[in-house]
């Protein structure tokens, strides 16, 4: 299989000083993700976690939303012309019975476009797949959030970041209760493929709907990041960085929690203020 990080030759200038070392890169190695022998997807990824990928990737797609529809995830043997393994092909097959939506080229365009286009077809497509209303669980009070806590989970995140600290190179997606305890963490070169493998983990474990929980990203929260959390019935979804307009529409529509810029103290809200306990941020403010 693929390592995480490789190792490149780098020439380094310093203040006019040239020195030769090596310098420690993250990996990219493509992932060809076929559903029960046909090709599906490629997604450039970060080697690692790579049947947790393909799972939540499909469960984006409306295929999955429990692990007992899983019958199993292979790297296919024989995936290049000499038949050797590249450990970069992964098929899933689904169990017995399970019916799968119509999964078409036009509409994975809709549904994996982070750049506004196609926009109410994308939205449609959500709407007419999602297994899970955005709630808080039932028979449960509903989820409130303290500011104070939303701006401790970056850090936290941070500090989880291990090939990061290494490479500079990653991406970063964690998953929080509602009380700020951190349930997993996942690092890859593109932040839809770390939400992918968190999502992927837990259908694995069966821990989907993910109601109560916050999904909390390392840049930006795109259309196609809102749409994962939508997916998995994650009801809050915060980032460091900005949401795209599309992304804000969809939390609109399903109730999804948006935060983004969220650094230090600040933050903004876009969708899903009920969540948000905003009378104790204007009186700590």
């Amino acid at each position: 299989m693929g390592r995480v990080t490789e190792r490149r030759k780098v020439i380094r200038i310093r203040d006019g000083a040239i020195s030769t070392r090596p310098d420690t890169l993250v990996a990219e190695e493509p992932l060809e993700i076929r559903l029960n022998g046909k090709p599906l997807a490629i997604t450039m990824r970060t080697p690692g976690d790579d049947f947790a990928l393909a799972a939540g990737f499909l469960v984006s797609e409306g295929v999955f939303g429990r692990a007992d529809e899983v019958q199993n995830i292979v790297y296919c043997a024989g995936a290049t012309v000499d038949g050797s393994n590249t450990y970069n092909v992964v098929d899933v097959r689904t169990a017995p019975g399970v019916v799968l939506p119509d999964i078409t080229l036009e509409r994975n365009v809709y549904t994996t476009s982070s750049c506004g286009l196609c926009g109410k077809a994308s939205l449609d497509a959500v709407r007419t797949t999602a297994r899970w209303a955005i709630d808080d669980g039932a028979d449960a009070p509903p989820v409130r959030l303290e500011p104070a806590l939303l701006a401790g989970l970056p850090d936290r995140l941070r500090e989880a970041q291990r090939v990061f600290d290494r490479t500079g190179g990653l991406h970063a997606a964690a998953l929080f209760t509602e009380d700020g305890e951190m349930l997993d963490v996942r690092e890859d070169v593109g932040r839809h493929n770390a939400v992918d493998k968190l999502v992927g983990r837990a259908l694995q474990r069966g821990d989907l709907p993910l109601s109560r929980t916050i999904l909390l990203v390392s840049g930006r929260a795109s259309f196609e990041l809102a749409q994962k959390a939508v997916m998995a019935g994650i009801p809050v979804l915060a980032a460091v960085s900005a949401p795209s307009s599309l992304a804000v529409d969809l939390a609109m529509e399903t109730g999804l929690t948006l935060v983004g810029f969220l650094r230090g103290s600040s933050m903004n809200v876009y969708a899903g203020e009920h969540r948000i306990a905003l009378r104790a941020a204007a009186a700590q403010g």
